[in-house]
This record gives C-alpha cells, sequence and structure tokens, in this order.
C-alpha cells in the first residue's frame, strides 16, 4: 500500500494546514508543466495521496490500514468491522431494503488547476503588457469534441449494472455475510460504454497539447507575483470545463536599472570636472532620452531624482515612482606635464593652509546637520 504521508513528506500526526502546504508545495515542485511530462505519474501520485488525506472519512480509513483507492480494499473496510457502525448498518438496510447507492460516477469531470511561470523585462514591470508563454497541458480532443466517442456515436448502457455504475457483491464481516455496493467493472462506475472510443483521446475526451498563451501584466507588477486565468487550465476527462492557469511572474535583471519599490535607480560615472563646475548630460530611461543636470560641486554617491518616471503604482496607476541618478566621479590616474600643473596650482589656492582633513567613525554620507538632529530628537 502506497504510504500517502510519505509522498506529501509530512508526519501521520500532520494537521490538515500541514498537509495542505505539503501538497502545494509538492504538486508546484512535480507539476508537468513546470518540471516536465516525465514528472507526470510523479504528480498523480501526489495529488492521489492529497485527495485521500484531506477528505476526513478517507483518511480515516486509511489510517485503519485500507487504502480507499483500491475498490476492493474499500468494499472490504466498509462492511468488515473496521470503519463506523453506522455506515456498516446503514449501508445493509440500505441494500437491504431497496434503498439507492451513491449512483452512477459521471464521465465528465472539471479539469484540474495548471501552473507555469513566465519573465518579463523591467519596462513591462514599468508600463505594463503581455507576457507570451507556452503551455502543455490537457486540451479538448479534435476528433471527438470531448465525449470520447468515435464518429458520433452515443454511450450505451452498461448491461451488467442496467446503468446504475454500481453492482452488489458478497462480503464476509463480523455479522456474517452481507451483500455490499461496489463499482461495476465493466463501466467503471460510469453506467454507461463506449462501444467505440474515440482513437485520438482513447475515450478520454482529452489529449494532451501545447499551446500559447497571452498574459496580460498590469503596470507595477511586482516580482513574483501570481496571476490566474480563468479557464485557461488543463480540460477535465470527458471535455469537462478548463480548470484554472496560474502564471508566476519573474522579473528579469536590467543593464541600466535597479528597482526599490516604486523608484528606479542607475549609477553615472562622471568625470572630476564635471562635479566641481557642473554640467548637464543625457541620460536614457524608459521614457526615452531626459536631460540631467549634475550640480555644481556635486559628491560622490550624490543623487539626483528625475520625479514620475520610475514604476507604476500598482494601487494608484495614475502615479509614478521616481527614478534615481546616484553620482560617481572618475578620478584621473595619469596626468601630462600640463594637467599636473594645472592641479598644482588649483591645489596651492584651494587646499593649502586649510584642514582639508576630517577623520570620523561615520562615512560622510551618513553624518547629520543641526536640523536634522532636532528633528530625530523631536520624533
Amino acid at each position: 500500500m502506497t504510504d500517502y504521508y510519505e509522498v506529501l513528506g509530512v508526519d501521520r500526526s500532520a494537521s490538515d494546514d500541514q498537509i495542505k502546504k505539503a501538497y502545494r508545495k509538492m504538486s508546484r515542485k512535480y507539476h508537468p508543466d513546470i518540471a516536465g511530462p516525465e514528472y507526470e505519474d510523479k504528480f498523480k501520485e501526489v495529488n492521489n495521496a492529497y485527495e485521500v488525506l484531506s477528505d476526513p472519512d478517507k483518511k480515516r480509513m486509511y489510517d485503519s490500514g485500507v487504502d480507499p483507492n483500491d475498490p476492493n480494499a474499500s468494499a472490504g473496510y466498509s462492511s468488515a468491522g473496521f470503519g463506523d457502525m453506522g455506515d456498516i448498518f446503514g449501508q445493509f438496510f440500505s441494500n437491504a431494503f431497496g434503498g439507492g447507492g451513491q449512483g452512477p460516477t459521471p464521465r465528465t469531470q472539471p479539469g484540474r488547476d495548471s501552473l507555469a511561470s513566465a519573465a518579463i523585462d523591467l519596462k513591462t514591470a514599468v508600463f505594463g503588457g503581455t507576457a507570451h508563454l507556452t503551455i502543455n497541458t490537457f486540451g479538448l480532443c479534435p476528433e471527438c469534441g470531448g465525449s470520447g466517442a468515435a464518429g458520433k456515436e452515443k454511450p450505451v448502457t452498461c448491461p451488467d449494472c442496467q446503468g446504475r455504475g454500481m453492482r452488489q457483491k458478497v462480503v464476509r464481516s463480523m455479522l456474517g455475510q452481507m451483500m455490499t455496493t461496489v463499482p461495476c467493472d465493466r463501466c467503471e462506475g460510469h453506467g454507461t460504454i463506449i462501444e467505440h472510443p474515440c482513437p485520438k483521446c482513447q475515450g478520454h475526451g482529452r489529449i494532451r497539447t501545447t499551446r500559447k498563451v497571452g498574459v496580460s501584466v498590469p503596470a507595477g507588477i511586482n516580482d513574483n507575483t501570481r496571476l490566474r486565468l480563468a479557464h485557461q487550465g488543463e480540460v477535465g476527462e470527458g471535455g469537462g470545463a478548463a480548470g484554472d492557469l496560474y502564471v508566476d511572474i519573474r522579473l528579469k535583471s536590467d543593464k541600466h536599472f535597479t528597482r526599490e519599490g516604486d523608484d528606479l535607480h542607475c549609477w553615472i560615472q562622471i568625470p572630476m570636472s564635471w562635479a566641481v563646475l557642473g554640467h548637464q548630460i543625457d541620460i536614457e530611461t524608459f521614457d526615452g532620452t531626459q536631460k540631467l543636470d549634475v550640480p555644481e560641486g556635486c559628491q560622490p554617491e550624490q543623487t539626483v531624482s528625475l520625479k514620475g518616471l520610475g514604476v507604476t503604482r500598482i494601487k494608484r496607476p495614475q502615479e509614478r515612482g521616481d527614478l534615481v541618478a546616484h553620482f560617481s566621479v572618475r578620478i584621473p590616474t595619469k596626468l601630462s606635464g600640463d594637467e599636473r600643473r594645472l592641479i598644482e596650482q588649483f591645489g596651492a589656492s584651494h587646499d593649502e593652509g586649510k584642514a582639508q582633513i576630517r577623520q570620523s567613525s561615520r562615512p560622510a554620507s551618513e553624518r547629520k546637520g543641526f536640523f536634522s538632529k532636532l528633528k530625530d530628537a523631536l520624533g
């Protein structure tokens, strides 16, 4: 018997929340759309484990040593005294007095949700756009349209169970021999039989297919955001309604900008003369080329902000963050004779006789002035 707890990687004492959390982790890890088609069996095993452990009755049945996914074991369990006595007597008297069973299982089943990921560039995150991805999942069979039957044939009533989907079976119990109800072997509990299954889908009404999907990305989206596309997941058995498609958005790194919240940051290296005298430069932004003023006497790591050229605020789409330019000053390492004489003249007139050396425990950019200290003191 399969150890469903081991499949999900949890202890037998795990709570419902722990089981659910483990299932989400394992289903994402082994989903064929992410891990690859070769993990489809493992993905089904994870889903089977969760189906049992998330259902109180099936979990109680499994913990007593019977696998609910085994029809024969289920029948033995329900009539052998391992479960609730009310279930035994309820089943006995419902069969004895003609009570109805659970009825045939519909051939059409809803499809499961699918999970995929898409990588977008920073500009798409700033303005929004469309992410294109390819997914491999179950789609409607084009030959039979989901019916599972060749041509336009209709399923016929099962001659063994007369359409009930269940059959009676004699089992032994602590009360003696009893009549119980199990799914019909011939129709697998559906109550009908497809005499000529569709050759393309083998009667399932769906086939594995690859298709392209366009995902609308809202402006200002954050990294690792999950988007939901209703009814874009896998089609169910028998052409059942498709589940949802969940897409995890990943942001690619950008060679010009770094994002911090709704602001964009860039680092610009300027020559020493521009830092001293000031200068106007052109920089590239997501809004095109913009002019930026280097302030006179610009210090290393000094910043200048361009308002409204950052990331769109996702909760206030009419607003955007800022673009923050950080300056680094390029100090020349090799000077010509004339250049050296000019620098020496500058030093003689500007630096001689002045206290140019200051020693501190913190960088100059972290030291605060009087008003900043007063503001901190007042809270």
